[in-house]
């Protein structure tokens, strides 16, 4: 009767270990990707842009809820001040308050640079869901910033609107982190590598203050990006992210 209960003790710290670790690919991205947005988020942030013979500040502030609405305003510095970029559903908007005008944005503009730095329109407005754009696929386990991590491979379903041909993309094992992400194009040539550094709690979640991006091709050449402040799960109404409001808000 010992050896029995022993077995069956032995057998379910087997079954219980295996639950706790086998997640798979596509739970690890949706784990990684809820605790970096939440139901809804609202923030502050700078972003650096580095190049070998100048650098140049911006900041601006950040609503987002769910995967289908955000809106980015530009607060700095003063050229800029004003400048919004407004996703809607599967409708894109930019806000030029120089020439008090809104642009609806083609698909054919996600490839291209925002606003001088070596993020895309897509990285900034996030018109592709990791979630539910890509398959994932669990290719082996690596280190990063002294972190054991999941290494994920992305790659876009036939019908995904997305601009990567494939995504790579190391994600921390214990809280979820996204620590590096390699971006290739459709023939699989390496475009960026985004690196997550400065673990830091925000609003009671541990986040990489510092996203960096670095061009595979362009010498001297990244964009910073430093979380400033960031709210989780707050109220928000769709109808703050709408067109009109891109005009108003402040």
């Amino acid at each position: 009767m010992k050896k029995v209960i022993l077995n069956v003790f032995i057998l379910l710290m087997a079954v219980t270990g295996l639950s706790a670790q086998d997640k798979t690919a596509t739970e690890i991205i949706k784990e990684m990707d809820q605790r970096t947005k939440g139901t809804s988020s609202q923030g502050e942030m700078k972003m650096t842009i580095v190049r070998p013979t100048w650098k140049r500040e911006m900041r601006m502030k950040t609503w987002a809820k769910g995967d289908d609405l955000s809106l980015v305003l530009v607060t700095s510095p003063a050229r800029d001040k004003g400048i919004a970029y407004l996703k809607r559903f599967k409708e894109m908007w930019n806000w030029q308050p120089s020439i008090d005008r809104n642009v609806k944005m083609p698909p054919s503009m996600m490839m291209q640079s925002w606003m001088g730095s070596d993020f895309k329109n897509d990285d900034l407005v996030k018109q592709s869901s990791i979630v539910n754009d890509y398959t994932h696929k669990l290719i082996g386990s690596e280190t990063v910033e002294g972190r054991d991590c999941y290494k994920i491979e992305l790659i876009p379903t036939e019908e995904a609107a997305v601009v990567w041909g494939k995504v790579i993309s190391w994600v921390d094992k214990k809280d979820y982190l996204q620590l590096k992400t390699e971006f290739y194009d459709e023939d699989e040539y390496l475009v960026n590598t985004m690196l997550g550094k400065k673990i830091t709690e925000f609003d009671g979640r541990l986040l990489p203050a510092i996203m960096e991006i670095i061009p595979a091709d362009e010498e001297g050449h990244k964009t910073i990006i430093e979380q400033l402040t960031i709210k989780f799960n707050t109220k928000m109404d769709d109808k703050f992210f709408s067109v009109q409001n891109m005009k108003r808000i402040r």
